[in-house]
């Protein structure tokens, strides 16, 4: 009797054992399920964003579900800031693609940005309503100040990794100044710095080098010959000998010195800019007859349909546009959504915008997911929808065409010198968002204290930026009743 039970409790163990292991199994086998699910929990509790976001999806793909390696992990990371848009989108995306394909990339990138994107919405729908509430504009003016510190501290920080070169240095203030002072568009900097990283790669620092080697020679042969007469001339007379050598040795310096004077003469050459026209919006012709009553009626009707479908058109045009030059993270697109939204078309004002925003690092997810605020502004919901799926598309598709061939794109070297002239760039961009979301939601000495004091905490403490954000909020109230 005792044997048999002692039989059972084995065969009980056993089948338990077997079922843990399978369930791992099962858990480490990515279906378009379980992707959907593990990446909709990171979507909605991956508050803060950048590098606090991306240790959640390490910690799923490489030690919870195994589905990566640590080598694995850091290609992916590596590929995902070499493409625009955001670094933890990229992974996603990526990690979907390598599991299941390109509906694994889609599931894993709509799951992960579904619960900000739906949270967003709440909030666009509540802003009024939240904006006449009792001390709400203070909330949002320490909200901000917190943004602005939180810019300029990720500004701060990448600049110490990249530059570290002159030329480095003076494209991010080049950049900086262009968007403040010009407002240059986020498209002509990027093209722009990226070619010159193209042309210092692949010509400026090879005669640089070049003529470094010359002046190098040429440093050698002074000094011999100073030694050479140093050695040979006695009582103010030269051997016919050493005369000779003499005359040999200026020949060849003036030689270098013409070398040197030809590898220094600068080659200019100006890129033709081609001018953009404007596509012409050719009129509709209807040839349907009928009363006059009818056709007004049909008009009347359309017209409103056309209206919408427009106002669609040119919001996604510029998300489209935006997502396709955002390296570096979602900051770097304040400036240009701002130009757009702000002064080009007045759909937001400038304030809206920066409680935007600040809004986009409340909620989870990426800082893109300020999009779906404003597409919601301008069109509704379904303006949401098509804003949040333009700013994302660009991304998307670039992460599926690199990623299949990740080995051949990460070792092109016109792609990593384009990449070398943008990430100093994109520093420079940094600082031009600050000072836009700055200049917009910043009004007093109280909120440039709070910025202050929001930055150096970031830098000394390096916690969690919704703390910070939301620390800051809760301080600006605090001293709203103090201060009035």
């Amino acid at each position: 009797m005792i044997g048999n039970v002692e039989e059972r409790a084995h065969h009980l163990r056993t089948r338990v054992r077997y079922g843990q292991r399978r369930l791992r199994r099962l858990s480490r086998t990515a279906t378009l399920g379980g992707i959907f699910l593990s990446f909709l929990k990171i979507g909605a509790t991956g508050f803060g964003g950048g590098l606090a976001v991306i240790a959640q999806i390490r910690h799923l793909a490489v030690h919870k579900r195994d589905w990566f390696t640590e080598h694995e992990f850091a290609e992916a990371f590596a590929l995902a800031q070499s493409l625009p848009g955001t670094n933890a989108g990229n992974i996603v995306a990526y990690i979907g693609l390598r599991l299941r394909g390109w509906r694994g990339a889609a599931v894993a990138l709509g799951a992960f940005i579904l619960p900000s994107t739906l949270l967003m919405v709440l909030l666009a729908i509540l802003y009024r309503h939240l904006r006449q509430l009792p001390d709400t504009e203070r909330l949002f003016h320490g909200l901000n100040a917190a943004v602005v510190a939180l810019i300029v501290v990720t500004a701060w920080r990448m600049g110490q990794r990249t530059l570290n070169r002159r030329w480095q240095w003076a494209i991010a203030i080049l950049s900086c100044l262009a968007v403040v002072i010009l407002s240059a568009t986020i498209i002509e900097i990027i093209l722009g710095a990226g070619l010159i990283g193209i042309y210092i790669d692949s010509f400026a620092e090879r005669r640089w080098q070049r003529w470094r080697r010359i002046r190098r020679r040429a440093a050698a042969r002074r000094a011999y010959l100073a030694e050479v007469e140093s050695k040979n001339f006695v009582g103010g007379y030269l051997t016919r000998a050493l005369a000779d050598e003499r005359v040999r040795l200026a020949q060849e310096r003036a030689q270098l010195e013409a070398d040197i004077h030809d590898t220094t003469a600068p080659e200019l050459f100006d890129d033709d800019e081609a001018d953009a026209t404007d596509e012409a919006v050719r009129p509709i012709e209807r040839g349907a007859r009928g009363p006059k009553l009818r056709a007004v009626g049909v008009l009347a009707v359309a017209m409103p349909i056309l209206a919408k479908l427009g106002l669609l058109i040119a919001l996604s045009a510029i998300f489209l546009r935006i997502g396709a030059v955002t390296f570096g993270g979602g900051f770097v697109m304040v400036p240009l959504i701002k130009a757009e939204v702000v002064d080009n078309h007045h759909w937001l004002t400038s304030q809206e915008f920066a409680d935007a925003t600040a809004l986009g690092q409340v909620t989870p997810g990426p800082v893109l997911i300020t999009a779906t605020f404003i597409g919601y502004r301008v069109a509704g919901t379904l303006g949401a929808l098509v804003a949040t799926v333009s700013v994302f598309l660009p991304a998307f598709l670039m992460t599926l065409a690199a990623g299949s061939s990740l080995r051949r794109f990460r070792a092109n070297r016109q792609v990593q010198a384009f990449l070398r002239g943008v990430t100093p760039a994109v520093t420079g961009l940094l600082v031009a968002a600050a000072w836009s979301i700055g200049r917009a939601g910043i009004h007093t000495w109280m909120g440039v204290t709070l910025a202050i004091i929001a930055a150096l905490v970031l830098l000394r403490f390096r916690l969690n930026a919704l703390w910070v954000l939301l620390g800051a909020g809760a301080l600006r109230l605090l001293l709203g009743f103090v201060f009035g």
